[in-house]
């Protein structure tokens, strides 16, 4: 493969593969990556499926409109407008309008703070890092005793958050907007699974929580579920868009990267600082410099990608830079390599091959007679 004739920025993600599990807004989300050089996996995980055909949306507004409603925890712009406009359809957009003007309106974040000030409504308050635990926090810092409390939810259950509220006295009425199902082609998912568990991806990017749960799902199906919160914790990082995405990782003791801001584009700025600094591996071998990336290096500022082969061999001798990697040793590495002797010892050498025709300048891996291959640092 020839060289790309770019000098690679701080913040560029030229060389890595990020896996995208999102649904709604991909392409956009995908597009922030790939303007900044990344190779984009596409995964979707799961789909939206709106209630307005639901009776248990439905049965959930009646219930809301049986009397005074106190307060509104409203968790998503595109969850409120669907509510709104489900109720339009009932005829009953005029009789929820009237309570929810009547209530305290809590948005979690700026995105439904905005649905409700274009449905003509006035919101409360919006805590400052968009997360529903401090709307909970917020609301058990009052006397809740006896007050109509209801929830819009965002795709799947928030149990501790509407247990804690009763408990505290409240009557809470759960709304489900939508909720999320799988993908209904579930094949890129579990090509991603893959992909992540082999390392053939550098990070896998998550927009909500069911996304999460989906491919922890999917792994399990394929008896893999440990081997990728394994990946997740060694390697392939879990980038997700905030703490709510976020949480059914953090609860398996998987490290995860958030932005400081829960943002699409605060998502890809946060990966394109961390894969840089944290996903390269440096090493002066020949007189040059190298910067070793998911699929790529970087020669003296020149982006080279390698194919899977040639970049296999080269990790693992930086691995050990300096020091002779045996061809046995190496043949382990070689991804989907025969286990027969002559036929990989051969895949080795053309790996190899194909890895200094790749590098471009010559002396940057030597050979090592009769004993393996080894990258030239003193």
């Amino acid at each position: 493969m020839s060289a790309t004739a770019l000098e690679t920025a701080p913040d560029s993600l030229a060389g890595f593969t990020v896996g995208v599990t999102a649904t709604r807004r991909r392409e956009e989300f995908g597009a922030l990556l790939e303007r900044r050089g990344a190779r984009v996996v596409s995964a979707p995980a799961i789909r939206l499926v709106p209630l307005e055909q639901d009776g248990e949306l439905l049965d959930a507004t009646r219930l809301a409109l049986a009397a005074p409603i106190d307060d509104v925890v409203i968790t998503t712009g595109v969850g409120f407008r669907g509510w709104m406009a489900a109720a339009e359809g009932w005829g009953l957009s005029g009789e929820l309008t009237g309570a929810l003007a009547a209530a305290r309106l809590l948005t979690r974040g700026p995105k439904a703070r905005g649905a409700v000030r274009a449905a003509g409504l006035t919101d409360h308050w919006t805590p400052a890092t968009e997360s529903c635990d401090e709307v909970k926090d917020h609301l058990l810092a009052q006397d809740l005793d006896g007050r109509r409390i209801a929830v819009q939810l965002h795709g799947e259950p928030l149990a501790a958050f509407v247990a804690d509220l009763r408990r505290a006295g409240a009557e809470v009425i759960e709304v489900p907007v939508y909720r999320w199902l799988p993908y209904r082609d579930t094949s890129p998912l579990r090509r991603l699974v893959s992909q992540a568990v082999t390392g053939a991806v550098d990070a896998v990017a998550f927009t909500s929580a069911p996304a999460v749960l989906a491919m922890l799902r999917e792994a399990r199906a394929r008896g893999q579920e440990e081997a990728l919160l394994g990946a997740f914790s060694s390697g392939v990082v879990a980038a997700c868009v905030g703490p709510v995405t976020a949480h059914p990782l953090v609860e398996r003791g998987v490290p995860t990267l958030q932005p400081e801001r829960s943002r699409l584009g605060a998502l890809a700025r946060a990966l394109a600082r961390h894969l840089p600094e944290f996903g390269v591996a440096r090493v002066d071998a020949g007189g040059h410099r190298l910067e070793i990336r998911g699929h790529a290096v970087v020669v003296d500022g020149e982006l080279r990608p390698l194919p899977p082969a040639p970049m296999a061999v080269l990790k693992r001798l930086a691995g050990k830079p300096g020091h002779v990697v045996s061809r046995a040793d190496l043949r382990l590495v070689l991804p989907g390599s025969s286990h027969a002797r002559e036929s990989a010892e051969h895949a080795v050498e053309m790996a190899v091959t194909r890895l200094r025709r790749a590098l471009g300048p010559a002396g940057i891996v030597e050979t090592v007679v009769k004993r393996g291959y080894r990258l030239a640092v003193r």
